[in-house]
């Protein structure tokens, strides 16, 4: 899947002590997370988005324990 404001696709930044975020669009937060959801894939979204120097909002998908990284950047990497 390709991040609309940077054209890049979307990844998947991990931790070394665990915990791993997908940051994107607040435009796209749908998109991703009924793909997380069919796929039965634990996580929170953060409360609030933020906008930096009047662009586009961005927002943050945490992925929960039991969540695989590498799966879900195999999911976004499909998503065209």
């Amino acid at each position: 899947m390709i991040d609309t404001m940077t054209n890049e696709r979307l990844t998947v930044t991990t931790f070394k002590l665990g915990g791993a975020y997908i940051c994107l669009p607040l435009a796209q937060l749908g998109q991703v997370t009924a793909m997380l959801d069919v796929h039965k894939i634990p996580y929170w979204v953060d409360e609030e988005s933020l906008s930096i120097d009047g662009k586009p909002e961005i927002i943050w998908i945490n992925l929960m324990d039991g969540a695989d990284p590498a799966k879900v950047q195999e999911l976004l990497d499909s998503i065209p």
